[in-house]
């Protein structure tokens, strides 16, 4: 008798399989204004969460991880701005300027004005 025993085959995936076909054109049919303030959403959020800025604050506080965030955030709002319209972009600049002036709050020793994060794409923030 042997020790080894027969394999069982990999249980079938319950539902239709993705149609990965139409899943490409729906991406197609997203507007490219949304897909950047949807990205800029998403970098904001990252960026509130590791400033300690959410619910559980300091828990998850990360600045070095706040300032990269910030800083692609801002490069992204910055070269985006032209292409999305006044619209979309002043509330991403708005919220994009409070995170720069939250970091520099929680900074232990804050950033020269035009040294903090993304201020390289925007220029010096002040409060």
């Amino acid at each position: 008798m042997s020790d080894v025993t027969p394999q069982q085959p990999a249980p079938e995936p319950e539902g239709p399989a993705p149609d990965f076909d139409s899943m490409t054109r729906d991406i197609a049919d997203v507007p490219a204004v949304e897909v950047i303030t949807t990205v800029a959403v998403h970098l904001m959020s990252a960026a509130a969460v590791n400033l300690g800025l959410a619910e559980e604050g300091p828990e998850h506080q990360d600045l070095d991880e706040a300032r990269k965030l910030i800083t692609a955030l801002a490069g992204l709002v910055t070269a985006g701005a032209s292409e999305v319209g006044s619209y979309h972009a002043s509330p991403l600049r708005d919220g994009l300027k409070s995170l720069q002036l939250a970091f520099r709050e929680a900074s232990v020793v804050p950033d020269e004005p035009g040294q903090g994060p993304g201020e390289k794409y925007t220029g010096p923030v002040y409060g």
